[in-house]
């Protein structure tokens, strides 16, 4: 499973970025989807996840300003991050289950991309 992510940039305090991750090359099907994210110094840490039929958990810390939302067509999972502060600066990586024969099999990682905010 090959994991993509694009949409990351530079914003200032208060703005919008939407993060966007396909899968691809995978030989079985798509699970769980989500996005962590790490900041410098500190360890990776989970921002929302989504799952196969849509029912969503997220971080404490980014309730009511982040949304995540998957297109199971496309195997594309998305980050709606609105309200954007200093502190959401990370790397922001994507992750895959893969599932087959009703278990899970493995899980898959992106190469990251960068979310910095400007204050």
């Amino acid at each position: 499973v090959q994991l993509a992510e694009s949409g990351g940039g530079l914003v200032q305090t208060g703005g919008s970025l939407r993060l966007s991750c396909v899968a691809t090359a995978f030989t079985h099907s798509i699970g769980d989807m989500g996005w962590y994210r790490q900041a410098p110094g500190k360890l990776r840490e989970s921002v929302a996840i989504i799952t196969t039929n849509g029912r969503t958990t997220y971080a404490d810390s980014v309730k009511g300003r982040f949304t995540i939302s998957r297109d199971n067509a496309k195997n594309t999972v998305y980050l709606q991050m609105n309200s954007l502060r200093p502190e959401d600066t990370a790397v922001y990586y994507c992750n895959a289950d893969e599932i087959g024969g009703g278990r899970w099999l493995d899980d898959y990682w992106g190469q990251g991309t960068q979310v910095t905010v400007s204050s």
